[in-house]
């Protein structure tokens, strides 16, 4: 079993500390949801955990199997075992998809998985020859990071917003495959959102409401329904 654990993290970003003392542990398999109103903290979160030049680390630990990743750039950290799934995936001009996963690791035939992948998404095989997410809308370019997903299969895929911009047949498509790689090679998820719909599709474990830079309180599926009844005003601080 791997374990993701973060204790009492502190960040900044433009001279602001916006992480205020996080700490939370996931297990394999398991999905952690974190919302949170606008401002709260979370997108800091999953920039910080995937080693984005922009955020200072206060203070606190980041361990990934008992291996320190703060101490890791970007890639290190990808090589360790962690992936990021961005809200507005970035258009990377003359690098092929298959280019790109080679270079990240993957293993076997990455083309074969790829295709396969493609098709189990909903994504059109051809768009997996164009540039990575050049041209691709917002839908596909979500459905192209659940092919890049399955071929690295990470230990812990770090989802921020990954729901935003997705119509009903898109969510299903990539909300089916996240709750299936936590079966397959038991991926643990931590899956940062505004809104309960994912939720229906992704099962969590534990949903964490974060205000301020921490988290507030903690709880199963039914805290989805209160807040998406009574709203975050209850939980501010």
């Amino acid at each position: 079993m791997s374990q993701l654990v973060i204790t009492d993290l502190r960040a900044e970003v433009a001279g602001k500390e916006v992480l205020k003392g996080i700490t939370l542990t996931i297990n394999s398999g398991e999905v952690h949801a974190i919302m949170g109103p606008n401002g709260s903290g979370k997108s800091t979160l999953a920039h910080v955990l995937s080693a984005h030049p922009g955020y200072k680390v206060l203070g606190g630990s980041v361990t990934l199997d008992g291996v320190s990743l703060l101490e890791l750039d970007a890639s290190e950290r990808a090589r360790a075992g962690l992936m990021l799934a961005m809200q507005q995936p970035v258009e990377v001009p003359g690098v092929r998809p298959v280019d790109l996963l080679v270079a990240a690791g993957a293993s076997g035939d990455a083309v074969e998985t790829m295709r396969a992948e493609a098709e189990r998404v909903g994504l059109r095989a051809d768009l997996l020859e164009r540039f990575v997410n050049v041209d691709l809308s917002g839908g596909e370019k979500k459905r192209a990071e659940m092919v890049q997903l399955a071929v690295l299969k990470p230990k812990f895929a770090i989802l921020d917003e990954i729901d935003s911009g997705l119509d009903v047949d898109a969510l299903h498509a990539v909300g089916e495959r996240l709750s299936a790689a936590t079966k397959e090679w038991n991926c643990g998820l931590l899956a940062i959102t505004h809104f309960r719909r994912l939720l229906d599709v992704v099962t969590p474990n534990v949903i964490h409401v974060m205000s301020a830079g921490v988290i507030v309180a903690s709880g199963g599926a039914e805290l989805a329904e209160t807040l998406e009844r009574d709203g975050y005003e209850p939980f501010k601080v």
